[in-house]
């Protein structure tokens, strides 16, 4: 069937049954659109009486199903409309009879279409394939083993809608079970062709028809000759999301450059009097010593920290690029107003009092302004952000001057201090903190499509508790990621779905594992917690890009070696199988108690020597691609020896142009502390105490290298 033609004919059901005031298709209705799709579904007949049902199994020759059609019944099974294995002329009549029987005491107003008779499928891997319109993500197609179990076992992966066919042959090695597909304990393995196409087909079905709001084909049975789903129910949507205002790529890059790096900032609610936000801003702007203008807006000041004081915006000569804002959220509205006067093309609302306390028709009210004039909105209910590289702090918060390559977003204020003490602990440059609070206009989508474009930004991490748009989202990490690593804690983890569903595959939107499988789709890492998240952050710049999977593992410590190794299984690393050459080359280092293999056991009694000629011959071999080193604090090589040896060897083989990604983990007295800060700040990962957090770190950077395309 031609595109056109199938698109014609399902616009055409879809308007009828919209028509006739239902959202549910029947099963009829159901096969007419697999059909046109071609979406394989066994062999199926409507009878309308006991004798059609008994021609029509006749017809199909050895075992049916039965099953009610009304289009007031959704869940068959539940209202006892539904029989498995129906055989012989006699048993069809019975069935017939009693199918109608449970529908009518189940519903006695139910509209009886009359009984489907399907034929019975061979036996085979029951999956789900199925579609739904995910609350964050939009149209998302799934895929699970266990049928009617999918909701309990959780084994489901998701994707964007629509896939192509290498997308949807990756969703069956995603789940747990994938290997029950390719065949177990002599049984064959499933087509996975016939299987992907399922998927495929399903996801251009609900991309073609937006109204379509659920598609669920379960079970699926799978045999080594083919996939064909043993029911299908279509859902429609009972009304259309209201279409988001979006910008062109272009227009986000020039607003958010005037945001970032402005020429001139304009502070309302700018105040004299300390412990007010108004004067911590100004204090802010002016101490951390933006070399832009600052222009402070209140009506009862002649002039502010020493600099002229305007009643209004509207006075201010010249352009501006920000309008900073420190006044009480009733106020804003009317202040925006005279913001859009003066074309101003960015407010960053401080005040909280919006959306987070039950104020929607106000934040509704500001959003409108905005949007009239042409501002973008940062915030409301935010700490407000710093850019360090224009020396700018346009926070009531803490300052920040520490320049360097990570960008930071918090959606939470609590969250943004915790950045900025981490930042400041650790010594982290950052080329922007920034606050987003509320959401009402800016959000992660527009960050990430400044930060991938901006040089001074070599790495971006966001806390999130919720996507606005979460397919403009992917589509600027999509742009960002084969530049920079993404790095995102996504809050909110075991809430419950958005809302309980009427089908399996229903049941799952707004699932965590749909943000889950899609940040990953997008070449996101998504960091387990917060401190992973900034740890992630300050590392992932600081690591050189692996060039390929062989990661070796050299330790004085036989119990850090057992734990560094199931860390690297963890993390979905690879431990190199060392050839004997290389085998034979490490122990000649190490004494006879010791082993080599991986990991390269020196014994924790070595002198530095030790450490120095086996850490340069893991950094020598080009088969070697990354370095995992556990250190144990003896007197024979303390701590700080231990990290001047290895930052020098590191040095000296990048100078010959040797980069390797070297982690390190640190046992011992208190010492190892500074020996990871000195270790950290030459270019190795290393932390103390830990056997976990450096393999992490080191399994983020092959998560992202791999999305960028830049490892096999």
């Amino acid at each position: 069937m031609m595109a056109e033609d199938r698109e014609l004919r399902v616009r055409a059901l879809l308007d009828r049954v919209r028509a006739e005031g239902r959202t549910a298709l029947t099963a009829p209705e159901g096969k007419v659109i697999a059909d046109a799709y071609g979406i394989a579904v066994p062999g199926e007949e409507l009878a309308r009486d006991v004798e059609e049902a008994v021609a029509a199994a006749a017809r199909f020759g050895g075992p049916v199903v039965m099953k009610i059609v009304s289009p007031d019944i959704l869940h068959k099974t539940d209202a006892g409309g539904v029989v498995v294995g129906v055989e012989g002329a006699a048993e069809v009549r019975s069935a017939f009879c009693r199918i109608v029987g449970n529908a009518r005491a189940y519903d006695a107003d139910a509209r009886i279409e009359g009984v489907l008779v399907q034929e019975l499928l061979t036996q085979g891997q029951e999956v789900l394939v199925g579609a739904v319109t995910d609350p964050t993500f939009g149209k998302v197609v799934a895929f699970g083993l266990g049928g009617v179990l999918v909701e309990v076992l959780k084994d489901v992966t998701f994707r964007l809608a629509p896939v192509d066919a290498d997308e949807a042959l990756s969703m069956l090695d995603s789940v747990r079970a994938a290997e029950v597909l390719r065949g177990v304990r002599g049984r064959p393995g499933v087509d996975r062709w016939a299987l992907a196409e399922q998927i495929r087909r399903v996801s251009h079905l609900v991309t073609d028809f937006p109204e379509i709001a659920e598609v669920d084909l379960n079970p699926v049975i799978a045999t080594e000759h083919g996939a064909v789903a043993a029911d299908i129910r279509i859902v429609l949507a009972e009304r259309q999301p209201a279409p988001r205002r979006r910008y062109s790529r272009e227009e986000i890059l020039a607003s958010m450059r005037r945001l970032m790096q402005p020429s001139s900032v304009a502070v309302i609610g700018a105040s004299n009097e300390p412990g007010k936000i108004g004067h911590s801003v100004m204090r802010n702007l002016v101490d951390g010593g933006f070399s832009g203008d600052i222009h402070p807006v209140n009506p009862k000041a002649h002039d502010i920290l020493g600099r002229k004081a305007y009643r209004s915006v509207t006075e201010i000569p010249g352009d501006v690029d920000v309008a900073v804002f420190a006044i009480p959220a009733r106020l804003v509205a009317g202040a925006l107003e005279e913001v859009g006067r003066k074309k101003i093309p960015n407010a960053v609302l401080i005040p909280s009092g919006f959306a987070e306390t039950g104020e929607h028709e106000l934040q509704a009210q500001i959003v409108a302004i905005a949007e009239r004039y042409g501002i973008r909105l940062l915030g409301p209910n935010i700490y407000g952000y710093y850019s360090t590289w224009q020396d700018l702090c346009a926070t009531f918060c803490t300052p920040y001057d520490v320049k360097g390559p990570v960008a930071l977003t918090s959606q939470s204020g609590g969250i943004g201090m915790a950045i900025l003490g981490f930042a400041r602990t650790t010594k982290t440059g950052v080329s922007a903190i920034v606050g987003l609070g509320n959401k009402s206009d800016l959000d992660e989508d527009d960050l990430l499509t400044w930060f991938g474009e901006d040089p001074h930004t070599q790495c971006i991490a966001m806390h999130l508790e919720d996507l606005k748009d979460g397919r403009a989202f992917v589509a600027a990490a999509r742009e960002t990621v084969p530049k920079k690593p993404v790095v995102v804690l996504k809050a909110g983890r075991t809430a419950a779905g958005a809302r309980a569903a009427g089908s399996h595959t229903g049941a799952l939107a707004g699932d965590d594992a749909v943000y889950d499988d899609i940040l990953r789709q997008a070449g996101v890492i998504r960091a387990p917690g917060l401190n992973d998240m900034l740890e992630y952050a300050r590392a992932l710049p600081v690591l050189p890009t692996p060039k390929g999977d062989n990661v070796v593992i050299i330790t004085g410590a036989g119990g850090s070696g057992v734990l560094l190794s199931d860390a690297v299984s963890d993390h979905g690393l690879r431990l190199m199988e060392i050839p004997p050459d290389l085998d034979e080359a490490f122990s000649r280092f190490i004494p006879p108690f010791g082993a080599a293999g991986n990991p390269v056991d020196i014994t924790g009694g070595e002198p530095p020597s030790t450490y120095e000629a086996t850490i340069r011959l893991g950094l020598e071999d080009p088969r070697i691609h990354a370095l995992v080193l556990g250190y144990w604090h003896t007197i024979v090589t303390p701590p700080m020896v231990f990290a001047e040896l290895t930052a020098r060897v590191v040095a000296q083989m990048r100078e010959r142009g040797v980069e390797k990604p070297v982690v390190a983990s640190l046992a011992g007295d208190v010492e190892v502390e500074q020996a990871c800060a000195y270790l950290f700040e030459r270019g190795i990962v290393a932390y103390p105490y830990t056997t976990e957090k450096p393999v992490a770190v080191l399994g983020a950077k092959y998560r992202w290298a791999r999305a960028a395309g830049l490892l096999s």
